[in-house]
């Protein structure tokens, strides 16, 4: 039944939405725990399924780069067919893919299946977030809405260590991804009894060739990144580099041509837009390669039990949390460029305290080293998106809401495949060069795959072999995580530099516009079943 509430006034949610609200907040959650238990559950993973280190990395961040990819179309798709019938159909095909991972056999199966999941979540943001608009249309509840999304979002990534290391106690390193069963259980069966259902026809459908382009091509060259730091410069990571770069021009080159593009190149005529998003890309980068490297610190070299390791996780988590509320209640008191510069300084401090990490005994400059980088970092992750839609004209407001959303996903991705293959580099190159003497070729081999392997294998040495071997993999480790902590803090260094020169004029936009609030403009229909 369509509803018209152009010209009345906006009508105040009841019972039912907020009961909805929860429904929503649950998957939401969701995603942010599986976003920080995977790094706790590799080392056992690591020793079951024994993948290699481009595996490993493939493992971790193809749910984030097809996240990323597939969040613009999805969006798109879900005006068509209908928001909630898309979140349903997205909730039961991530249900599925977390079964899948849990009981994946081999490190290909687990990589599809981690695949899949990225694909299903990049459903149920967009829905979530929009469903909220609709259904909470008085503005100060939409705003106690949105407010109570995000905090489930953060409150997801507090407690995503500690569940994750209780189950990690308790059963085998599946069992992490069945955490997301039962949540999209309860989503399918009380979603079409609290949820309304909102669909646009007049939205064109998403140019899917485009999306599969620029999947495509960003995974072509991180593919050949990774290839790099494996085995160096090689025909395969060659082609590899050339499809890359074909497959992103023609995905340009039909951006320009098509109508209605999937990506609105047009938004880049304002370099402060181009400027925002790229910080917030590399900001992100930043914050989820050192997370990814500390986490496997904490177990791998500090030897500690999963839960060990999650309890230890929580100062960052805190640090993160601190710097993200932080630096929006900070950005109406001073200037913003200074804000953002200031925060970057202090993540560079952060990089530089983990750079004099030097083995299994700093376990607390390691913790708090990138405690202060999520403190510095969390201003310009939590303003990045408003920095955005700031710097958009506002009748494109929602492209470039939808652009800071995918450069969120896309710098979590590329932070573990850039940063993860660097340091694997480092931890391979030094490694090979101080292996004990005496050792089977096909240990060293083997340790040389991943630390997770290198542990795997002392482990199954005489006692002094294995500690010799221990010894020398966990300083070439950590010989990479300082390497790349120095790259960080030069980086951090440098984007410091471009917020006080490229963003001086930069300033937050007020209430932001939503295409989906608008409902002059929008059909809506709230159904009962």
């Amino acid at each position: 039944m369509g509803t018209d509430t152009g010209t009345a006034a906006a009508p105040r949610a009841t019972r039912r939405e907020w009961l909805g609200l929860a429904v929503l907040a649950l998957p939401t959650m969701l995603i942010a725990m599986d976003l920080t238990v995977l790094h706790l559950a590799l080392p056992t993973l690591t020793a079951d399924l024994r993948p290699g280190n481009t595996q490993l990395l493939w493992i971790v961040d193809i749910y984030s780069f097809l996240i990323a990819g597939f969040l613009i179309p999805m969006g798109a798709i879900g005006d068509r067919i209908g928001r909630r019938r898309l979140l349903l159909i997205g909730g039961a095909a991530f249900g599925v893919a977390s079964v899948l991972s849990a009981f994946a056999v081999s490190p290909a199966m687990l990589i599809a299946a981690r695949a899949l999941l990225g694909i299903a979540g990049s459903t149920l943001m967009p829905s979530t977030l929009s469903l909220i608009r609709i259904m909470f249309q008085d503005p100060r509840q939409q705003g106690t809405a949105i407010g109570a999304w995000t905090g489930f979002f953060g409150l997801g990534t507090v407690i995503g260590p500690l569940v994750g290391g209780t189950f990690l106690e308790l059963f085998w390193w599946g069992s992490v991804f069945l955490l997301g069963v039962p949540v999209m259980l309860l989503l399918i069966v009380l979603g079409p009894r609290l949820l309304p259902e909102y669909r646009d026809e007049s939205v064109a459908w998403p140019d899917l060739l485009s999306a599969v382009m620029s999947v495509a091509g960003v995974l072509a060259l991180i593919f050949s990144l990774k290839r790099i730091a494996a085995d160096g410069l090689s025909p395969e990571s060659g082609v590899a580099i050339v499809a890359g770069v074909v497959l992103a021009a023609l995905f340009l080159r039909r951006q320009r041509r098509l109508e209605q593009p999937l990506v609105d190149l047009g938004l880049f005529r304002n370099g402060l837009f181009g400027t925002a998003l790229g910080m917030l890309v590399l900001a992100t980068l930043l914050q989820a390669g050192s997370q990814f490297l500390v986490m496997q610190y904490l177990q791998l070299v500090r030897g500690l039990t999963p839960i060990q390791a999650g309890l230890w996780s929580l100062p960052i988590t805190v640090g993160i949390t601190i710097g993200a509320f932080g630096g929006p209640a900070l950005a109406g008191r001073m200037r913003l460029s200074s804000l953002l510069a200031t925060g970057l300084v202090v993540s560079a401090l952060g990089m530089a305290l983990v750079t004099r990490v030097d083995g299994p005994s700093d376990l607390v400059l390691a913790v708090a080293g990138t405690a202060v980088i999520g403190l510095g970092l969390g201003p310009m992750v939590a303003l990045g998106t408003g920095l955005i839609v700031g710097a958009a004209p506002p009748e494109r407001a929602g492209a470039a809401s939808a652009m800071a959303s995918t450069g969120t996903e896309l710098g979590s991705a590329l932070g573990v495949a850039v940063i993860g293959s660097a340091a694997f580099a480092v931890y391979r190159g030094n490694l090979s060069d101080r292996l004990p003497e005496g050792l089977p070729a096909s240990v060293g081999e083997q340790a040389k795959n991943t630390l997770a392997e290198a542990v795997d294998v002392a482990g199954r040495l005489p006692a002094a072999d294995g500690s010799r071997l221990l010894t020398v993999a966990r300083d070439a480790f950590v010989h990479g995580l300082q390497t790349t902590a120095v790259g960080g803090a030069v980086l951090a260094l440098l984007l410091a530099v471009v917020a006080t020169t490229m963003l001086r004029n930069a300033r937050m936009p007020g209430p932001p516009p939503s295409a989906e609030a608008d409902d002059g403009a929008k059909s809506l229909e709230k159904a009962d079943n």
